[in-house]
């Protein structure tokens, strides 16, 4: 229910308040303090049964491509699919999502570019996988910022459970350098339960990690990292989609190819904007 002047928490001495109107600002808000927000991704049910078939079908492809299940799995990362995008367009679509992009723009100074894309498998029957350690999303960084430097969407291709390993954040963690004391993390982590069809979305530097499977059905995301154009993407995605992917200048901007590295002080010369 929206609050009204009516319902409004009692206050007094208060003469500067953050308005949030609708579910976009509701849900910065919520990154901006707490480090993490939901928000439904607008998809149907037949759109998300689409979705569920293509992830399924690149998941096998995937695999096939690299080498098989048991070389992915010598190297842990048998539970992960790197740049689905580039299999499917009904990836792209996910990576393009109005909502996800709205809110990038609101909380990412400029402009933000995707940095990856990853599907993501906990597995079932308590397994463990990669995602399921604390981390923050540009790992090994001890620092913070006062604005996000990096969004994480997570979207939510099943329904996130406590039972099948919802994601666990520590709130407010962004906001200090340190990783909490053990104490802190036993006692003030939380699960984020959410629909499938949601996006769990993360200012990347909020400690956060995957929980157990215990169910015994294996529980599908697709993760989506937007950063400020200064980081490196984890992957390539100029190089890796080739230069006729898209001419959708505002696409090719989103996948990075705005940002490549010049090859030589010619190539850093042409592209330097000529003055009027």
């Amino acid at each position: 229910m929206n609050t009204t002047q009516h319902d409004a928490p009692r206050r007094y001495g208060i003469s500067e308040q953050v308005q949030s109107t609708n579910e976009i600002e509701r849900t910065c808000e919520s990154i901006r303090q707490l480090g993490y927000g939901v928000i439904d991704g607008g998809y149907s049910h037949e759109q998300l049964a689409t979705l569920a078939d293509a992830f399924d079908r690149t998941q096998e492809s995937y695999a096939s491509r690299h080498g098989g299940v048991d070389a992915l799995r010598s190297i842990d990362e048998h539970d992960t699919i790197r740049l689905p995008l580039a299999h499917d367009p009904a990836f792209l679509e996910l990576a393009t999502n109005g909502r996800i992009l709205d809110i990038c723009s609101r909380l990412i100074s400029g402009y933000s570019v995707l940095n990856q894309q990853n599907g993501i498998i906990n597995p079932p029957n308590g397994k463990q996988y990669n995602q399921g350690a604390w981390h923050r999303d540009l790992p090994y960084q001890h620092f913070v910022s006062s604005r996000p430097l990096a969004i994480n969407a997570l979207f939510c291709l099943d329904a996130f459970t406590l039972q099948n390993g919802a994601t666990m954040v520590l709130p407010a963690s962004h906001r200090q350098e340190a990783f909490p004391s053990d104490h802190f993390v036993k006692t003030q982590a939380l699960s984020v339960a959410a629909p499938a069809g949601s996006f769990i979305v993360l200012d990347c530097m909020v400690f956060h990690s995957g929980g157990v499977n215990t169910t015994s059905k294996p529980r599908r995301a697709v993760n989506h990292v937007y950063t400020i154009p200064l980081i490196r993407q984890q992957i390539n995605l100029s190089s890796a989609l080739g230069d006729d992917f898209t001419d959708d200048s505002k696409l090719r901007r989103l996948l990075g190819y705005d940002v490549r590295e010049p090859g030589s002080v010619d190539e850093y010369l042409a592209r330097r904007p000529k003055k009027p």
